[in-house]
């Protein structure tokens, strides 16, 4: 084999890795732009101002759940436990407004919220039980502790909860509230994650956690971090829908973590740990929002738009890690 040959095929390799390290990079932004021409060719009422703040506010939930969820994957964890979390935390703001202020009432919920992450952290980290089954017996628990507290019915926020209400009804500089929240949690996730000590740790201990236990971190205390960082976002998603409704309701959050997973995968980040970002965890909840946006815009009847939401997500999925695939 010729020196030029060898040389040509040293060059094309490099050539397709760079493509496929740009695709995994890129292509959530690149899903995303696709599915907004698709949306507007669909709906000229798509880019509207209206319709895109009704995204933004409808999908702040989700997006304050997925970064706690981020961090979480990034460990080669899973949580299945934040939707039931945040109705949890739906019914105590309702009721716990009835007899303290808003900011206690905030600070307590955010508690509740912690405190389930941290019951579920410590048998995750330092009993080393599967995330999945301690995960799957928090999310029946709080969803039962939900119900017990709202004797399985709404609780309204009345007159108490009206500042709550205002909140989440209202607009700073044209974007809803809720929304600004949002963006305030991905921003803060943002620096943590890349230029602090603690989301190099994360990120670390999801790539290779062995190698970080053997260099003397305390890897348990790191994992319990995440837990405790997700359990009190979804707390707090929790009090953003019932600032939307002005209801805490125990069916608030029900297979909110399946979206959660979902907008977190689509994002980019490998279920293996490890892999991840917060920007493209926001492009990714975006594009479930505007999934779901296209869909109702088209009037596709609720029942198979979960067909087609399921679909879509492969779909996605798969040309965002199908370069992986086509490098072996």
């Amino acid at each position: 084999m010729s020196e030029n040959t060898v040389t040509f095929n040293e060059a094309e390799k490099t050539r397709r890795f760079n493509f496929g390290k740009a695709f995994r990079q890129y292509g959530t932004f690149v899903i995303f732009v696709l599915l907004i021409l698709l949306a507007q060719a669909q709906s000229d009422a798509f880019l509207t101002e209206r319709n895109v703040m009704n995204v933004l506010r409808q999908m702040s939930g989700i997006g304050v759940m997925s970064i706690g969820m981020l961090f979480v994957i990034l460990t080669r964890g899973i949580d299945l436990s934040v939707g039931s979390i945040a109705a949890l935390g739906a019914v105590s703001t309702a009721i716990l407004l009835q007899s303290y202020p808003l900011p206690v009432t905030l600070a307590m919920v955010v508690g509740i919220g912690a405190a389930c992450g941290l019951i579920s952290g410590v048998f995750i980290a330092f009993f080393r039980l599967p995330a999945f089954v301690i995960t799957l017996a928090m999310m029946t628990a709080a969803r039962g502790f939900a119900l017990i507290l709202s004797n399985g019915q709404p609780i309204m926020l009345g007159e108490a909860g009206r500042p709550l209400q205002a909140f989440g009804t209202s607009y700073t500089l044209g974007v809803p509230q809720p929304a600004l929240l949002m963006l305030a949690c991905f921003a803060i996730a943002f620096v943590v994650l890349n230029f602090t000590r603690f989301g190099r740790m994360v990120k670390a201990i999801g790539s290779n956690e062995e190698a970080v236990r053997l260099s003397g971190i305390q890897v348990p205390w790191y994992v319990l971090s995440v837990y405790v960082i997700s359990g009190a976002l979804a707390a707090v998603a929790g009090v953003l829908v019932t600032s939307r409704s002005g209801v805490g309701s125990a069916s608030v959050g029900a297979g909110n973590e399946l979206d959660v997973i979902a907008a977190v995968v689509i994002g980019g980040a490998s279920l293996m740990g490890g892999r991840g970002g917060v920007i493209n965890t926001f492009i990714g909840v975006l594009i479930l929002g505007v999934i779901g946006n296209i869909m109702n815009l088209a009037g596709v009847p609720g029942y198979h738009q979960q067909v087609y939401l399921g679909v879509i997500i492969v779909a996605a999925v798969v040309l965002q890690h199908g370069t992986t695939l086509l490098r072996r």
